[in-house]
């Protein structure tokens, strides 16, 4: 198989995560007789101090010629207090709008060997499997109008939260669908009780259920949802809900791995290529230290092997030499504790890499973790 990948660093840790990913891709490449080309593109803050914009026409044009994109993060300090129209972030939403990258799927998965790198208890965490989807083009990072405003004499800011009924209907079919291979069961998050886009949200839902009457269908407000991801995880299997909900209760999931710098990402689109990446920042207090954690990046690349181009037994191997890798006692800094192997960002790629290239080894740890 042959696959053009488009790679943007963007900002902080973005490119040494990204290189770990790229590692990784290149070592299934040759264990599995694959051609993978990366092409590279900026994005974000290194964009705008370099084009003057946070997404240059010419990365747009990459990634539409690419059979999938991956992304490192996108801001920083340094670009705080610039235009709101230059913010590194401003690349990141136009990149979603420009591909059509309706979805976004979290997983949150328990790794036993991070239990103790975990706030929650082991039987909270044990054998967690969660997907989130959020929807990732519209609500209130997309509406219009948004600006400051002076009313009764006092300034104020305005933020608009709009939701069209198509953009609610494919994201939550997105939901039940993949329920449907799952353990058949959606839960959808809202605010009924107090936004109207809320109660329309709720309402397509209900309507889609019918379509998938093996699929059971449960409405939580996105306050308790919040306060249920810490109490009792288990009881969830797809999550569902919009954009800024979404953003926030997956960063809040991330706890059960015990690091944002464990979670991947997949976008995806009707058509055009999905896009790839880390939940986590750019963590700029780290950045260029050799220290950021790779394994976001590098599940987010297993996942483009499973997603995009169909590679399931590539990304099993993927998955599979993380997990023999981190059941070994190698931990970059974010998830290390008392007795482990703490090592650098580019040691644990080395790690992965290796065990990926070590035919033998892998094919007992893929028959461990099947």
């Amino acid at each position: 198989m042959e696959k053009r990948i488009a790679v943007l660093p963007g900002d902080g840790i973005g490119k040494e995560v990204t290189n770990g990913a790229i590692a990784v891709l290149q070592a299934v490449g040759e264990r599995f007789n694959h051609q993978f080309h990366f092409s590279f593109g900026r994005i974000g803050g290194n964009a705008v101090d370099t084009d003057g914009t946070p997404l240059p026409d010419e990365t747009i044009a990459l990634c539409k010629e690419s059979d999938a994109v991956l992304l490192g993060a996108v801001g920083g300090p340094k670009w705080d207090n610039i235009a709101v129209e230059l913010r590194p972030e401003q690349g990141l939403l136009k990149i979603r709008k420009e591909l059509e990258l309706y979805g976004n799927l979290r997983p949150t998965l328990y790794y036993g060997s991070l239990a103790d790198a975990s706030p929650l208890r082991k039987e909270i965490i044990e054998d967690i499997d969660i997907l989130m989807v959020r929807e990732l083009t519209g609500g209130i990072y997309f509406g219009t109008p948004r600006e400051r405003t002076m009313r009764d004499g006092e300034p104020g800011a305005l933020d608009t939260l709009y939701y069209s009924r198509r953009e609610i209907e494919r994201v939550i079919r997105t939901a039940f669908e993949l329920a449907s291979t799952r353990r058949k069961k959606v839960t959808s998050v809202d605010k009924a009780n107090v936004l109207e886009t809320s109660r329309l949200w709720r309402e397509v839902a209900e309507e889609i259920a019918k379509e998938f009457p093996e699929v059971t269908l449960e409405h939580i407000l996105v306050d308790n949802a919040a306060m249920q991801i810490i109490r009792n995880p288990k009881q969830f299997d797809v999550v569902v809900t919009e954009n800024m909900f979404g953003d926030i209760l997956s960063d809040e999931a991330s706890v059960i791995t015990g690091s944002l710098g464990m979670q991947p990402s997949a976008s995806i689109s009707e058509n055009g290529p999905y896009l790839y990446e880390p939940i986590h920042g750019t963590a700029p207090d780290i950045a260029g230290q050799n220290l950021a954690n790779p394994i976001g990046a590098i599940m987010s690349a297993a996942m483009m092997l499973r997603v995009s181009f169909g590679l399931t037994e590539e990304a099993d191997a993927v998955e599979a030499a993380v997990n023999q890798v981190l059941d070994s006692g190698y931990r970059t800094g974010d998830i290390a504790f008392e007795g482990c192997k703490r090592v650098s960002t580019t040691e644990m790629i080395d790690e992965i890499k290796a065990t990926i290239m070590d035919t033998d080894a892998l094919l007992k740890i893929q028959n461990c973790y099947s």
